[in-house]
């Protein structure tokens, strides 16, 4: 009798332990742990290389320099994913959220760099708006209503559309000084690399299609060995093993413009973090409340803004991790962060950089297509799910899209302005961000004058039937090609009203 008296207590804390523990805190073999950590590496890796590349070409780095971007991004984003998943107090919302830079700021920073600030600039703005982003995040959650699917869904569309042109560049070479700069040769390496993509995914195998970018890049790139049009000759030059330097590129500068802009991202990237939680939330089946958000986006900014230190940009969750948690099944957070170790490892391993940079731009820029359009048709799905009728939406939609293609269809369009006011508008995404979130204000908000179709751009209304009409009505009345009948098939003759007969 006393060993069972003592045994209940000990059963009974055991079973209420095991009711109590939260999926994500599930744990695997280290084998398993490992394996399914490097698929959700894998499922990133194109995602979080791509923005190095196009910001280091834009700065005019030769290979090694964006190499070294490279590693620097694979570094902090493991460490940023570390924290998002195991979490300490105050920063990390401990669930399975894969961390890297995200394509939201790339058209800004490049607008920056092109705009003369340089890379410099880019990190100086990250470092300021990521420690504004970490103010306000206890804030958020009341600005949070400036940025519905309306907005969200708009911004996500023009990132996707304004890296356009950087893939279709690629796709012709990548230099425009060249001398084979848009030759058949070039495109047709691009146009392989699509078709294989495509054709990859096509493939019944699920990691095989998810991986189809990453692979397709691969084997372009020996298509491109084969033909002569690929150059690996200087990955050997650099340290194979390196710890990221602080400020490699330089002591960051602090311009206003530049910070105001990147603001606009931090808020955009707020937003997406915000909803990746709760989407990765409703996956694993665990509560997800307003305290464990905030946690996830202090982790977001703070990361952020320790970021450029290693030479690495803003940090946010992967959607397409989270799309993979749903499909694997595992929910384990630590399987996320073992995903986390690998890329730090990886980051150590500049070589592995050099490598990636060594890739024919031509290669690049068919993987790029469909990267780039994926990210459009993430915002396009966002749109989808907006309600149009007897509302402005459809107006802010499109005028905030047509204003974000402004700087894309005509580079040379605010040349004239104040030099601030182009930093700002010289990026597609910070055109549209700030024309969507003004104009939801002024038509979601301030809906003073709003009327019901008050514009052509306003979703034709639903049919409304008076109550005398309907009372009008017998039992068994139908419309036959454009006439009322009765129930004993004898057409009721209409009374023309002289509203009508205008």
């Amino acid at each position: 009798m006393n060993i069972k008296k003592k045994s209940r207590p000990a059963n009974t804390t055991s079973s209420q332990k095991h009711q109590s523990e939260r999926p994500e805190d599930k744990r695997l073999s280290i084998g398993s742990t490992f394996a399914y950590g490097f698929q959700h590496v894998l499922t990133m890796y194109g995602g979080i290389i791509a923005p190095p590349l196009i910001i280091g070409a834009a700065a005019g780095m030769n290979s090694q320099d964006i190499g070294l971007l490279i590693a620097a991004c694979l570094f902090v984003g493991g460490l940023a994913t570390i924290l998002q998943t195991v979490g300490i107090p105050w920063f990390g919302s401990q669930l399975p959220l894969v961390q890297g830079v995200s394509f939201a700021g790339v058209s800004t920073m490049v607008a920056i760099v092109q705009g003369g600030g340089g890379i410099q600039a880019v990190f100086g703005s990250v470092i300021v708006a990521s420690l504004i982003g970490l103010a306000i995040t206890p804030l958020f959650s009341k600005i949070i209503k400036f940025f519905p699917p309306v907005v969200t869904g708009t911004v996500i569309t023009t990132i996707g559309l304004t890296l356009m042109p950087v893939a279709a560049n690629w796709a012709m070479g990548g230099n425009a000084k060249a001398d084979n700069y848009g030759s058949m040769a070039n495109i047709g390496l691009a146009a392989a690399t699509m078709g294989i993509v495509l054709l990859l995914s096509k493939v019944g195998n699920a990691a095989i299609s998810r991986l189809s970018i990453l692979l397709a890049m691969v084997i372009g790139t020996i298509i491109a060995l084969i033909a002569g049009m690929a150059d690996f000759s200087k990955v050997g030059q650099g340290d194979i093993v390196a710890f990221p330097t602080p400020f490699a590129f330089g002591a960051p500068t602090f311009e206003v413009a530049a910070i105001i802009s990147m603001l606009i991202v931090i808020l955009v990237t707020l937003t997406e973090t915000s909803a990746d939680i709760i989407a990765v939330g409703e996956i694993v089946d665990t509560k997800v409340d307003s305290r464990r958000i905030g946690d996830g986006l202090r982790a977001d900014m703070l990361s952020s803004a320790i970021s450029p230190l290693f030479n690495s940009f803003t940090q946010s969750a992967f959607a397409q991790n989270v799309g993979l948690v749903a499909i694997t099944g595992i929910k384990s957070r630590f399987v996320v962060s073992a995903g986390g170790l690998i890329l730090v490892i990886l980051g150590l391993l500049p070589i592995l950089g050099r490598v990636v940079a060594a890739v024919p731009t031509p290669v690049l820029g068919g993987a790029g297509v469909v990267l780039f359009g994926t990210v459009a048709a993430s915002g396009i799905r966002t749109l989808a799910k907006v309600e149009y009728k007897n509302n402005m939406n459809l107006i802010i939609v499109a005028a905030s899209i047509g204003f974000g293609m402004i700087p894309i269809a005509a580079p040379k369009f605010y040349d004239q302005f104040p030099s601030w006011f182009s930093t700002i508008f010289h990026s597609g995404i910070s055109s549209a961000a700030v024309m969507a979130i003004l104009l939801n204000i002024l038509f979601n908000h301030f809906k003073a004058g709003n009327s019901d179709n008050q514009s052509v751009f306003v979703a034709g209304t639903d049919r409304i039937v008076s109550e005398e009409d309907i009372k009008c009505l017998s039992e068994g009345d139908r419309f036959e090609n454009g006439k009322l009948i009765d129930a004993d098939g004898n057409e009721v003759p209409l009374k023309t009203s002289s509203a009508s007969e205008h």
